[in-house]
């Protein structure tokens, strides 16, 4: 084989594997989608004890072949992108290698084949193949809005915590000693959390009238404190000074950088030319 074809099988390989602007691409996600979630029906059937004795044979072998086309899947991701390390220690390059090894590890470790389910972190590959859908832009938009606020919020969950504890111990200066569950102030602030954010286990309750007043007091101000960070990225989604939202799926050869603006012609990454 010639270095023009094989680098034309290289550059189809990318084609199929990493674009899912192409038929190729589309197809390849969707079948890729529907072998990740056979693999976890398989090991969840397989944790079934019933079923395990009775099909043990047919989960086993149908785990291997779905590994090894896994394993190739892989290969053929490291060996069509011009920088392979790059994916090799990516999100997904991880993701994608945590999927894959723990079958061969069942070889020489024993209690490692549960590891198997950790296939079910592939299935965050559909939010690739949903990126062909008009909702994709909402949803970048989203992510886009969280990384804005990501600021904004720590700051309003670091005043949270700092509540809890104040309220927790006042609670417990309140409630001790009456043989209503707040032994400590670290157990007081358990009930504190367990309180503002509405959640209500009932394992620790106030029993004195002035404890049952601060609690109620926490449980309306508990629905006012969930509400704000809801409203923190709301306001960033809604800011008109965003940038335009990319929908292209267009991924390097080089860098393997799947995101791109409309119409781009270099990988704002690398700076490599994208394939057409």
């Amino acid at each position: 084989m010639t270095a023009k074809q094989k680098q034309y099988l290289k550059d189809k390989i990318h084609e199929i594997i990493y674009e899912a602007d192409t038929k190729p691409g589309k197809l390849f996600d969707v079948i890729l989608l529907f072998v990740i979630i056979a693999s976890i029906l398989l090991v969840m059937l397989e944790s079934v004890d019933s079923f395990d004795a009775k099909y043990h044979s047919f989960l086993n072998i149908s785990e291997w072949v779905i590994t090894i086309l896994f394993t190739i899947e892989y290969i053929a991701r490291i060996v069509s992108v011009k920088n392979p390390i790059k994916y090799i220690f990516s999100f997904y390059g991880i993701i994608d290698l945590l999927s894959t090894i723990p079958k061969y590890l069942s070889l020489f470790l024993t209690g490692t084949h549960s590891l198997v389910a950790l296939r079910a972190l592939r299935l965050m590959r559909v939010f690739r193949i949903l990126k062909l859908t008009r909702y994709i832009g909402e949803s970048t938009n989203f992510v886009r809005s969280l990384r804005r606020s990501r600021v904004k919020i720590s700051v309003f969950l670091m005043f949270v915590f700092i509540l809890c504890i104040i309220l927790g111990t006042v609670m417990y200066l309140v409630e001790s000693g009456n043989g209503s569950g707040f032994t400590s102030i670290p157990r007081s602030v358990y009930w504190a959390i367990v309180t503002l954010t509405t959640v209500g286990y009932g394992d620790i309750a106030p029993i004195t009238p002035f404890g049952q007043f601060i609690a109620s007091l926490i449980m309306i101000m508990g629905y006012g404190i969930i509400a704000i960070p809801t409203g923190i990225v709301g306001a960033e989604m809604t800011k008109k000074d965003r940038d335009r939202i990319p929908t292209n799926t267009t991924s390097c050869p080089n860098c393997a950088e799947p995101y791109h603006r409309d119409n781009a012609e270099f990988c704002h990454q690398c700076g490599s030319k994208l394939d057409d």
